[in-house]
């Protein structure tokens, strides 16, 4: 079974007037993989994937590409319409990825049964790894503890970013041993490693880089007081990162040390005045 570990990045899609910026991705993602993350998500919810053409995140994957190891790279696939979705999903796998990030159709709320088929459908279509995006609060569909735990028992279904807001299926996946499980709420990183997640996927990992991945070694070596300290330093940052809808603090913050510029696709707009004031006071 292939294993995800260590913390891997949402990385945002830079745009220049409305077109996506390649140069500043390329570089963006070679800056995180310098400061030695696991590895690097591409057209995520961090990465705007719903603003995007199935060509451009087709586009964005192959630059990333270009920069990252396939074996550091997995790609986002979302989407409610299950017929063009497999389509999709067969041309991404024309590129070597190491896994396919895949969250529960939106909006149409399937029935339990109905996310059981759809996730037993797309991870038998693949010949990569599937991590579930567990993420009800964007995609309207929440899971029954004894669906997640069914729909994980499938071979190729190998880890969890756990978005869910409920420990008790928390718990039961880290339990169970049958995925990795990825901590999705950046700041329940400490207490979901310290309970056994594998890592996180982190969009606040685009910033001060090194301490998020020094946070996950050190509850991996057991330094559990380091840890913390490393948490608390790095928790006014994370909380800020998500003062406004994700990803515009982040790509504020990424300006503001010159990597990328600020640019979001509407109905996203950038971040405000006040968050890019309390942004760089925590950079400075």
């Amino acid at each position: 079974m292939s294993s995800f570990q260590g913390i891997w990045v949402p990385v945002v899609t830079p745009f220049n007037h409305g077109a996506i910026d390649f140069i500043g991705l390329r570089r963006l993602v070679g800056h995180l993989l310098e400061k030695h993350v696991a590895g690097i998500m591409v057209c995520t919810t961090t990465g705007e994937a719903a603003a995007l053409s199935r060509e451009e995140q087709l586009a964005v994957l192959d630059a990333v590409l270009q920069v990252a190891p396939a074996h550091r790279v997995v790609m986002g696939l979302a989407g409610n319409n299950q017929i063009e979705l497999l389509g999709f999903q067969s041309e991404i796998l024309k590129r070597p990825v190491a896994g396919l990030l895949v969250p529960a159709p939106s909006y149409i709320r399937p029935s339990q049964a109905g996310l059981a088929a759809f996730f037993r459908t797309v991870a038998d279509a693949s010949s990569v790894p599937i991590i579930l995006y567990d993420i009800p609060y964007r995609t309207g569909a929440t899971f029954e503890q004894a669906t997640l735990l069914s729909i994980v028992a499938h071979e190729r279904i190998v880890a969890i970013k756990d978005c869910g807001g409920n420990l008790g299926n928390t718990l039961a996946l880290l339990a169970s041993g049958e995925v990795d499980v990825l901590c999705g709420e950046d700041v329940q990183i400490f207490n979901a490693l310290c309970l056994g997640a594998t890592g996180a996927i982190a969009a606040s990992a685009h910033v001060r880089t090194e301490e998020f991945v020094a946070l996950c070694q050190q509850v991996r070596d057991n330094q559990w007081v380091e840890a913390r300290a490393t948490f608390f330093a790095l928790l006014p940052l994370i909380n800020t990162l998500f003062i406004e809808p994700n990803p515009a603090p982040v790509k504020a913050a990424l300006a503001l040390q010159g990597l990328i510029g600020s640019e979001l696709r509407a109905p996203l707009q950038s971040a405000s005045d006040a968050t890019r004031t309390q942004l760089n006071s925590l950079l400075s």
